[in-house]
C-alpha cells in the first residue's frame, strides 16, 4: 500500500463508518464531521477551504460559490447516487471531477417503495397505532384497504430503481403500466411484465402511481395540480425519488378533497438543495393527515451493509484519485484534472 501524504487534505461532510474513516486516514490528512448533523454551510466552507478531495452527501449543496472558496478541490466524491445538489458546469470549469455511485441504492430503494406501498395501502400505521393505544379486544370488521392483486401499478420512469421496482412488483399480481420518455426494448418490458403507456393514460387508469423519475427542470412538479386532476380518483401516490417531483401542497390538497386516497413518501422539496426556492419544511397539512399518509426519512437505501458499501465506494475513488487511476462513476471526466 502507497504510503501516506500528508500534503493531501480530505473532508468528509457527514459522519461516516470508521472503517470509512480509516480508509482514509491511512492516504491523506482527513477532517471528518463525527457528528449526526451536517455541518452547516459556513462550517463546511471553513473546513474545506484547504481541502484537495471532498466526500460528499445528500445534503451538501455544491455551486459555484462554494468550489470558489475551495480553490485546491479537485475531487469530489459523492456518496450518493443523484446528483442534482451538484453544479456539475461548474465543477467541470472548475476542474474539480465528481464521482458518484451509481448502482448500490437502487435495490434498496426499490425495496422500500413497495414497503411503503404495502403500508399504505393496508394502513399499516393506522392499525399499529391502534393495537398500542390498548383497545384491542380481537378481530373487528376494521381498518379494511386495497390489496396490490388485481390492481394497476403505474411507474413514472422506468430507469433502473423502475426496473427495479418492476422485479419486486411481479410477484404480487398486479398489472403494471410505465411511463418514460424511452420505450424500453420489447424483450425487456416483456421479461418485467410492463407495458409502456403515456404519463396522461398511467395517472387516469392506475391504482398505485410509484414515482421512479430523476429529478431535473422537464421533471419539476411532475405531479402538481393539473398532474392529480387527472389521477384516477381513489388512487394511491408513492414518491421514493426525489421530492420536488411532487408539488406537496397540491397534494396535501388532493388528499383533503378524497381525490387521492393516499400518499407515501420518503424524499420531501426541502432536501432539494438545488432549488433556490425550495420550501423550508414538509407541507404542514401532509404532516398532520396521519391517516393517509405514510412518510420516512430519507430511508432509501438506510440498509447497513448497503451504506457502508457506498461510502466505500466514495472513499475508494478517492484513493483512485491518490493513486492516479481512472475513477469509477465519473459523471464529468471531461473536467482538467
Amino acid at each position: 500500500m502507497a504510503s501516506p501524504s500528508r500534503d493531501v487534505r480530505v473532508v468528509i461532510t457527514n459522519r461516516v463508518f470508521p472503517e470509512t474513516l480509516a480508509l482514509l486516514e491511512a492516504r491523506a490528512t482527513v477532517v471528518a464531521n463525527r457528528d449526526p448533523e451536517p455541518w452547516p454551510r459556513a462550517l463546511l466552507l471553513e473546513h474545506a477551504a484547504a481541502a484537495n478531495a471532498l466526500v460528499a452527501f445528500m445534503p451538501d449543496r455544491i455551486d459555484d460559490a462554494f468550489l470558489a472558496a475551495c480553490p485546491h478541490l479537485a475531487l469530489i466524491a459523492a456518496a450518493l447516487k443523484g446528483y442534482d445538489n451538484f453544479d456539475v458546469a461548474s465543477c467541470t470549469r472548475r476542474g474539480v471531477r465528481l464521482t458518484v455511485v451509481p448502482d448500490l441504492l437502487t435495490a434498496p430503494t426499490a425495496e422500500l417503495a413497495v414497503g411503503l406501498t404495502i403500508a399504505l395501502a393496508r394502513r399499516l400505521l393506522a392499525a399499529d397505532s391502534y393495537m398500542r393505544s390498548g383497545r384491542f379486544a380481537g378481530w373487528r370488521p376494521q381498518f379494511y384497504g386495497t390489496g396490490l392483486d388485481g390492481s394497476i401499478v403505474g411507474i413514472v420512469g422506468m430507469g433502473a430503481v423502475g426496473r427495479a421496482i418492476a422485479v419486486r412488483l411481479a410477484g404480487f399480481g398486479c398489472r403494471m403500466l410505465y411511463a418514460d420518455p424511452q420505450t424500453l426494448p420489447a424483450a425487456d418490458a416483456e421479461r418485467l411484465g410492463v407495458a409502456p403507456v403515456a404519463l396522461d393514460a398511467l395517472l387516469a387508469t392506475s391504482d398505485f402511481i410509484l414515482l421512479a423519475a430523476p429529478y431535473d427542470a422537464a421533471s419539476h412538479h411532475l405531479i402538481d395540480c393539473a398532474a392529480l386532476a387527472r389521477v384516477k380518483p381513489g388512487a394511491y401516490l408513492i414518491n421514493p425519488a426525489r421530492g420536488s417531483l411532487v408539488d406537496e401542497e397540491a397534494v396535501a390538497e388532493a388528499l383533503a378533497e378524497g381525490r387521492l386516497a393516499g400518499y407515501a413518501a420518503d424524499t420531501f422539496e426541502m432536501e432539494d438543495w438545488a432549488r433556490a426556492d425550495r420550501p423550508p419544511g414538509i407541507a404542514p397539512e401532509l404532516l398532520a393527515d396521519r391517516g393517509r399518509t405514510v412518510l420516512t426519512p430519507h430511508l432509501g437505501s438506510a440498509v447497513d451493509r448497503v451504506r457502508r458499501a457506498i461510502e466505500l465506494e466514495a472513499a475508494r475513488n478517492v484513493i483512485r484519485w491518490l493513486d492516479g487511476v481512472p475513477l469509477v462513476g465519473c459523471v464529468n471526466p471531461e473536467a482538467a484534472p
